[in-house]
């Protein structure tokens, strides 16, 4: 578990970064890790962050890789991953995309641009659905071959897995076997370790999936 405060960045392809840190919303006994990671992507001439959390004021090496970055846009991948989308759109008088609906109480003041299956954003970035239902939108980044998750997937022990639903055999699996037509190469996770590759993402459909019950 990273120590409160700490901030991870890494490199993952180029044009492609993350950094992980842990969630000050995080409380023991919740249903997910409490580290969690955002990405920031530039594809296209354009420059995007996907799930924006903002470090801690003194993450200054965060702080100063997102200021050079110098975002345009930000997208919020699942209506409870609205995080500081605000205060980035705020900072950076960037364009805001995501998810028409949010939950009670967690609604962004921001009014984003909505997306949902098959939207294309700045950079060429694809929106894709991963069948669960939950208006969660990965994106695809052509660019970078890579796929990004909210909660679709996850690896909170370091195994990629899919997130458990009910339909996970009728919906959820047919949906992700689709995405195999998609030439990816990286597949990139908000919770548990963040990075993945095609090989683990097919490992993972064939794996039982992760639930709370099991590996909260």
């Amino acid at each position: 578990m990273a120590e409160r405060g700490a901030v991870e960045i890494r490199d993952v392809a180029d044009g492609l970064w993350l950094w992980r840190q842990r969630h000050p919303d995080w409380r023991e006994g919740g249903d997910w890790r409490p580290e969690v990671a955002s990405f920031a992507v530039a594809s296209a001439g354009a420059r995007v962050l996907l799930d924006p959390l903002a470090p801690p004021p003194s993450a200054r090496d965060a702080w100063d890789r997102i200021e050079a970055f110098a975002p345009g846009a930000i997208v919020v991948l699942k209506p409870d991953h609205v995080r500081d989308v605000d205060l980035f759109v705020r900072w950076y008088d960037a364009d805001a995309y995501g998810p028409f609906l949010f939950w009670g109480g967690d609604a962004p003041r921001t009014e984003l641009r909505p997306i949902e299956p098959g939207s294309e954003l700045p950079g060429g970035l694809v929106a894709l659905d991963d069948g669960r239902g939950r208006m969660e939108t990965p994106l695809y980044l052509p660019e970078q071959r890579a796929l990004v998750f909210a909660d679709g997937m996850t690896a909170p022990d370091g195994e990629l897995l899919v997130w458990a639903t009910a339909h996970h055999e009728t919906r959820v699996l047919p949906a992700l076997r689709a995405l195999l037509d998609l030439p990816f190469e990286h597949v990139l996770v908000s919770h548990g370790e963040p990075v993945h590759t095609r090989a683990d993402f097919q490992a993972a459909l064939k794996r039982r999936p992760w639930s709370t019950a099991e590996g909260a």
